[in-house]
């Protein structure tokens, strides 16, 4: 994937609006020839592919970098971070799925923007688990939710709610609602001279509001954490309990019972027999790992 390093880059000499007007000019593709693209690419690694898909969708990162200003950080680093993520995607994009690029690689745009801003706050480098993330990301809705949006410290009912929605400790509610409150760069500093500009708070220009950033990245984390439980959990089945649960519930295109019973020769009903039964084990498997783990098994 060496010709991404052709790929347009954003700059503070260059400035934002040349970079949005240069991106503008790589074409939209259509869904035809989007999954040829994506074909020639998973197939035979053609570069000239992968490059065409990325850039065809620069739009997207940058509008979806867009989303995160409000951070003290530059916004040509911000979509940097954002088309790091979108090559991410490119590369692992399947079309054989049946889905858009667009809609796979948003996830990986945005987990991607966020590491970097993790990365490089003062503010946050305590918070590195899954729910320190969406306590940093979430707190201001939170706190919205429950009309808690004064200044200061919280009140203790405030941020006994704030811990039970969010799934963290009220001590990480407390020092977060410090932290984002004033210290290297507060959030809730206001923005405009009120002098025919509107005063916001730094954090009104965060993510989009129409889209949960920190769900999509809690999604990601938890379709990871439940794709390696299941792999592991799979192990406690024998071969042909493995291959007719496969063949009957984990893949997109399902095989009936008749052409399993015909390819194991017996009937139909002793198929459908060892698939409840293979699917018994593996879901009391993964609950068992899931409480090894830490983990809220739902499987």
């Amino acid at each position: 994937m060496s010709s991404y390093a052709n790929l347009p880059a954003p700059s503070p000499e260059q400035g934002l609006n040349r970079y949005l007007q240069e991106i503008r000019k790589f074409p939209m593709l259509v869904p035809e020839e989007e999954y040829m693209l994506a074909k020639r690419w998973v197939d035979h690694e053609d570069s000239g592919a992968a490059h065409r898909l990325v850039t065809s969708h620069l739009r997207l990162a940058a509008k979806i970098a867009m989303g995160y200003r409000g951070y003290g950080l530059p916004q040509a680093e911000v979509i940097s971070e954002a088309n790091v993520g979108l090559m991410q995607a490119v590369k692992r994009f399947d079309p054989e799925k049946g889905f858009r690029l667009a809609t796979y690689a948003m996830w990986w745009i945005r987990a991607s923007i966020q590491e970097y801003i993790l990365r490089s706050w003062s503010l946050v480098k305590l918070g590195t688990t899954s729910a320190q993330k969406k306590l940093f990301f979430n707190l201001r809705k939170a706190k919205a939710r429950i009309g808690a949006l004064e200044e200061g410290d919280l009140r203790p009912e405030n941020v006994a709610q704030i811990a039970h929605d969010l799934g963290v400790t009220e001590d990480e509610v407390v020092s977060m609602n410090r932290r984002l409150s004033g210290g290297d760069a507060s959030l809730n500093a206001m923005v405009g001279s009120g002098d025919g500009d509107s005063v916001t708070q730094w954090q009104d220009w965060l993510e989009d509001e129409d889209a949960d950033q920190a769900g999509a990245y809690e999604e990601r984390n938890e379709l990871e954490s439940r794709r390696e439980l299941l792999a592991e959990a799979m192990k406690v089945l024998n071969e042909r309990e493995r291959d007719i649960l496969i063949q009957r519930r984990l893949q997109d295109e399902t095989i009936t019972l008749e052409d399993l019973s015909s390819q194991y020769d017996v009937s139909r009903e002793r198929i459908r027999q060892i698939e409840v039964r293979a699917f018994e084990k593996l879901q009391q498997r993964m609950q068992e790992l899931a409480k090894e783990k830490g983990m809220l098994a739902t499987a």
